[in-house]
This record gives structure tokens, sequence and C-alpha cells, in this order.
């Protein structure tokens, strides 16, 4: 049987562009930020759906699926929330509302009861009583459920990531396929990105607006000049150190201002990631920190895919950066896909 998908929490399409790589039809994304709109319906075959899934009538969202279709709904809540490092910063319970979006997500799944789901988010997820609740309310609803932590990596993601992948199937027993890659074949920041132009401080390629770098101040200049990739800013003269360093509370903190390993898979991509300070996420040659593009393709992203509007000179690369950080990397959404196909095939023979 043919079969359709809505992705809730659609970002700029990280997760549908994966669906799609796995011909998955994807029918539409919604999300509350308008600001995904262009990447979007730009780089895929899908329709783009500004609304607040807490208020959307889910009616209309039930009309999204063409009649007699299988019914695929899938999603990535906001995951600030869980993340370790919100919940460093976090003294008493969550100081975020958006948590809450798991259960409107549970009740869309309870209203039009599709056939199939997916959600995917941060590990931490997983020791919180909304997920508790959320495995419960798919049960309720007589869905076999299965979920894991998945590294990146092993789906061809050149990325340390970790991230809670949850399938749930009214049809039968579902699960994400096993990993596809090794560590002896695992994607590197070197296959990644090795090819790009080279940039310096603060340039911007003329070809690609998206590979273009924050340009880093005189004394962040010389502290990448004297890292080394994979190593940390113990290996910086001592009048380059910062004062946090010095104190006992900061020596822990050895991945900021770090440089990228070439021949290993990249650390996790945050929404910050084009900040040389924010992590370890300076370039493994270049004096500088790596670019959008960069970001984007580390999250496996087409080197090709569309961002922003080339004539748009307005567009807030903070909020480029949070788009690329939050999106699902595209090959992890592959392989949700690939395992969604796999299971309707396994439906058809039995």
């Amino acid at each position: 049987m043919p079969s359709s998908v809505v992705d809730l929490f659609c970002g700029v399409g990280g997760l549908t562009k994966g669906l799609e790589l796995a011909n998955l039809n994807v029918v539409a994304g919604i999300d509350i930020n308008e600001t995904c709109q262009f990447a979007y319906e730009m780089n895929n075959n899908s329709r783009f759906i500004a609304d607040d899934i807490t208020n959307i009538d889910v009616e209309e969202i039930a009309q999204l699926y063409p009649e007699d279709d299988i019914k695929i709904l899938v999603g990535c809540a906001p995951c600030q929330p869980f993340s370790k490092y919100t919940q460093r910063y976090r003294k008493n319970g969550h100081q975020d509302d958006k948590w809450r979006l798991l259960y409107s997500f549970a009740n869309m799944i309870h209203e039009i009861k599709p056939h199939i789901v997916s959600m995917e988010n941060v590990p931490e997820l997983i020791n919180e009583k909304v997920f508790e609740d959320f495995v419960t309310a798919l049960r309720n609803e007589h869905y076999y459920c299965s979920w894991q932590i998945a590294y990146c990596p092993d789906y061809g993601v050149p990325q340390k990531r970790k991230r809670l992948v949850l399938l749930a199937s009214r049809l039968g027993k579902i699960t994400l396929i096993p990993p596809q890659y090794d560590k002896d074949t695992y994607l590197t920041v070197r296959d990644a990105i090795g090819n790009l132009p080279e940039l310096v401080n603060g340039e911007i390629n003329q070809v690609d607006s998206m590979h273009r770098v924050v340009r880093m101040s005189e004394k962040n200049l010389a502290r990448i000049q004297q890292s080394v990739p994979g190593g940390t800013w113990r290996d910086w003269d001592e009048e380059l150190k910062l004062n946090c360093h010095k104190k006992e509370t900061g020596k822990g903190y050895g991945a900021v201002y770090g440089r990228m390993s070439w021949d290993a898979p990249s650390p996790t991509i945050t929404t910050q990631f084009y900040g040389y300070g924010n992590g370890r996420f300076g370039h493994p040659e270049q004096d500088r920190a790596i670019s959008y593009r960069e970001g984007a393709i580390l999250q496996s992203f087409p080197s090709d895919y569309q961002f922003i509007p080339q004539d748009d000179q307005n567009f807030s690369l903070r909020d480029l950066g949070i788009h690329i950080g939050n999106a699902v990397p595209v090959e992890l959404g592959r392989a949700i896909g690939l395992s969604i196909n796999q299971h309707l095939r396994d439906m058809e023979v039995e």
C-alpha cells in the first residue's frame, strides 16, 4: 500500500530530506518558526505549514493524508529542555514549557491514529517522566514500540552525535535498522569537508554564501594558531589562557576553543557551532571556526542544500546556526525511513 508522512516540528527539513532519500512521500512539514519555510520548501517536495501544534486543528492534519494511504506521523519536539547543556544550568526542574510538546504529540497520535509513528530526541529524554508517559500513551493505543540510543556515525553521519530514536507501529514489530557503518568505515571530518575551498578569518566564499566564517578577535586568532587537532587550551601559552581555565571548576572543559580532527567524526554540532569558543569547532588546519556550510555538511545535509535566499541580506545568521544545529541529521532521517520501509515490507510478507 502507498504511504504518506507528516513531519511535526520539521524545522528546515533534515528529517524530511532523509525520509525522501528513503523514498517516502512526505506530504507536509509543520513548524511554528516561519523562518524555516524557505529552506524546507526549496529543498523538499513537501508543503510547509507554519503553525503551533498545540493549537492546530487536528482534523486539518488528518486531511493531509491521501485516502487509503498508510499514515506515518514523525517528529522531533524541541529538545533544549532535556539537553545536557540545559540541565547543567537548571536548578529546579524544567524551566522551559517546550517539554510539554511531547504531550501534544501524544494527543495528536490519539486523534489521528496513524499506522506508524517515529519520534527523535536527545538521549537524556529517556530518563524523563514525559517520555514514560509518551510510551504509555502509545501502548494504550495498541502500538508496538521500540527505542534505542542511535550513534549517528553508525548511519553515515560524520558527527559523534547520539540521538534517541523511537519507532512505533499498529501493524506489528518495528525497529531501527542495524548500523550501516563501523569504527573502520565511519565518515570523518576529512570525508565531509576536506574538499571545500579554503577561507581566512571572517571570509565569505564568493560562490556559496553559506561557506562563510565568523570573524574572531586577534586574541582568539592567536589561540587557534596554538591549537592542535584534538588538543585543548592547555596547549596555549599561559597569557592566552582564560581566567576560568585557571580555576579548578574550569579545568574539565577541555573541548572549548579546540580544533576538530581530520580523521574522525566531528563533535556534536550545536546551535553555536560557528563560534570557535563554543566547543571543538575550530577547523582542523585553517585558523578559523568552521563555516555554516561545513556545519550543515557535518549534519549530513547535501552540500547544495539552500538555507537562505541568495538575495536576502537581512537573514539572521544566529537563526541560521539554530536551524542547522537543531536539525535531525539527514542520514539519520534516511535510516529512520529505511526502517519504516523494511517494516512495511515485512508486513506485506506476513
